[in-house]
């Protein structure tokens, strides 16, 4: 990868653009503005969802934009009350609706369980992967796929499924990488997407992250991001400036050393959001 632009294939041939913009929180204020800023920052992915409320202001921030919908990228999701055959085809609907696009480029199943302890799970995520493929046929999404799924839970849609997953879109990031789930997606030629790339504030200031990448003349952030992308994962960082958005664009300039690629996946256990797909939030955080 060169720059932003480039892009992952898919399993059904889609490019990916190999770095997107996370929405999730972006209008906290109640406005585009952050949204906006991110498209004139250069940002052409973006990755939005019903759950965040964010897909309104996606919407308004790219009409001002002037930009061309054919030269966007963008991936929405399903939540977790919105699964089911029927439910997620109204879910679709209504997402269109709020984007003002007749298209997306790629739609989610949000989580695999609707709540903690949630025993029909399989059932239920077949039923809502019908309607997913439903969608897919009718042309107006060009990739569909699964968020916090586990090996275990596409499993369940492998065996059941006529369209297979073409993303899995995980918490990914130094000192949480779901090694076995990452693995599992690239036998199976599924795309790992990494919301949380950065991780929280624990890794900013991390000491032997920030000894890495003061190596390569880089913040802690970028080295993070630059992570993800030589492992052949997609990351979707948010920032809130145009200075921060700009810096996680600027991630190509540099390879990690195989060492350094060492150090960082078997580093302690940190930045982890405390969600967890079967068991729901451990310390109280949500995303």
């Amino acid at each position: 990868m060169k720059d932003m632009y480039d892009a992952f294939q898919l399993n059904n041939g889609v490019e990916n653009p190999c770095i997107g913009f996370g929405t999730f929180k972006a209008a906290d204020s109640k406005s585009a503005e952050i949204i906006r800023t991110a498209i004139d920052a250069g940002y052409r992915y973006f990755d939005t969802a019903s759950f965040y409320g964010t897909e309104g202001y996606l919407a308004e921030a790219i009409k001002a934009s002037g930009i061309k919908r054919e030269e966007l990228f963008i991936t929405s999701k399903a939540w977790k009350t919105e699964m089911g055959y029927e439910n997620v085809k109204k879910a679709f609907e209504k997402t269109l609706e709020t984007l003002e696009t007749d298209y997306l480029d790629m739609y989610l199943i949000h989580w695999p369980l609707p709540e903690e302890g949630y025993k029909d799970w399989k059932r239920l995520d077949i039923e809502t992967w019908r309607g997913m493929e439903e969608i897919y046929r009718s042309g107006r999404v060009r990739a569909i796929g699964v968020s916090n799924f586990l090996p275990h839970h596409i499993e369940n849609l492998l065996q059941n499924c006529e369209i297979r997953p073409a993303v899995d879109q995980i918490e990914f990031h130094p000192g949480y990488t779901q090694e076995m789930t990452v693995q599992y997606c690239k036998e199976k030629n599924i795309q790992v997407q990494a919301w949380s790339p950065i991780g929280r504030s624990a890794l900013l200031n991390h000491e032997m992250l920030m000894e890495i990448a003061d190596s390569y003349g880089v913040s802690v952030a970028q080295l993070c991001i630059h992570y993800a992308l030589q492992r052949g994962i997609i990351p979707l960082p948010k920032s809130s400036t145009i200075e921060r958005m700009k810096q996680n664009q600027d991630v190509f300039g540099f390879e990690i050393s195989k060492e350094d690629m060492y150090c960082i996946g078997t580093m302690a256990q940190a930045g982890w959001s405390g969600l967890h797909p079967d068991f729901g939030s451990i310390r109280g955080a949500s995303k």
